[in-house]
């Protein structure tokens, strides 16, 4: 029997994903191809509720090239889902029709609880998490997740709308960061994150396992520091030590906009948001007293293809 060919698709608040993956018969899948694109679909709205226009127009052009490239791969299956930026805008829904007349894929919004699982499949398939209790961390543009897990369960999970580009809005006004923005920042995050402070003291975690995103721009800007580029080896999981962190993150915060995009490893998309997402990541450890980071080069997609995966040998 010819394997299948399958895309996965994951509409993120700033990144679109597509990964194409061969699944045979035996439930094994190798992947194919792996193309993120800066959609940015939460900026200029995801703040007031709603897709802005040109964000609209740029997730549409992306789509028409994830097509193309699907069509190349003669893919038989797609699944598609969206997150925050989408679950959360009044015309996500609208966005959503839009993409299945024109291009005849099917959008799946999903919430938050949906996605933090997925992330931690993702997370288990690329880190070796053993049976201690880590907090998985995944920080998005319009989310975040937090996942209380180890190799064998979640114990915990709970998505918050806090992601970079709703921090961003919200905090990030001066460009230095002015002391007084990072307190209100702080601030916020110790009333908002209540819920994950009393699951902290129940199962305390003491590893941070940070997912895509933010944590592979600070392991990109920490792997080049020391002459070597990241893209070059095949690995899904990496430490990054509490003192790199704080030596990046003493770096960053006092940079304007032109000094963080002349970093080696930094994107231009993550230029603005990686300074509120690094206040995050201080409250995190700070609060908490976690004692390592790990990264994970897997998130959601890669959870979405190990529950097919699972599905195709149950």
């Amino acid at each position: 029997m010819k394997p299948q060919r399958i895309a996965l698709i994951d509409l993120g608040t700033n990144t679109f994903h597509l990964m194409i993956t061969e699944i045979d018969d035996y439930g094994h899948g190798t992947v194919l191809l792996k193309l993120k694109l800066p959609v940015k679909l939460g900026k200029g709205g995801i703040s007031a509720g709603e897709i802005a226009p040109d964000a609209w127009e740029r997730a549409l052009v992306t789509l028409e090239s994830f097509k193309e490239r699907m069509e190349e791969f003669c893919v038989t299956r797609v699944k598609a889902l969206a997150t925050s930026a989408m679950r959360n805008a009044s015309n996500g829904p609208q966005l959503a029709e839009e993409i299945w007349q024109k291009f005849g894929i099917e959008i799946e919004i999903i919430d938050g609880n949906r996605e933090a699982e997925l992330i931690y499949l993702g997370v288990r398939s690329g880190v070796k998490m053993g049976f201690e209790k880590n907090l998985i961390i995944d920080i998005g543009g319009g989310s975040v997740e937090f996942i209380i897990a180890n190799h064998e369960a979640i114990f915990w999970k709970r998505s918050f709308e806090i992601g970079a580009q709703r921090l961003l809005d919200h905090f990030f006004k001066h460009d230095p960061i002015p002391e007084n923005e990072i307190a209100a920042e702080k601030e916020f995050l110790f009333h908002k994150l209540q819920p994950l402070t009393e699951a902290i003291r129940e199962f305390q975690p003491k590893t941070l396992i940070g997912s895509s995103g933010t944590f592979d721009t600070l392991c990109d800007i920490e792997a080049l520091k020391h002459g070597y580029n990241r893209l070059e080896n095949s690995q899904s999981e990496w430490d990054l030590p509490i003192e790199a962190f704080y030596r990046i993150y003493h770096e960053i915060l006092p940079m304007n906009h032109a000094e963080r995009l002349a970093i080696p490893g930094m994107i231009e998309m993550r230029a603005d948001m990686i300074v509120v997402a690094l206040i995050l990541i201080d409250f995190i450890l700070q609060e908490f007293k976690m004692e390592r980071i790990r990264v994970s080069g897997y998130a959601l997609k890669e959870g979405m293809l190990q529950e097919l995966l699972s599905l195709k040998t149950a």
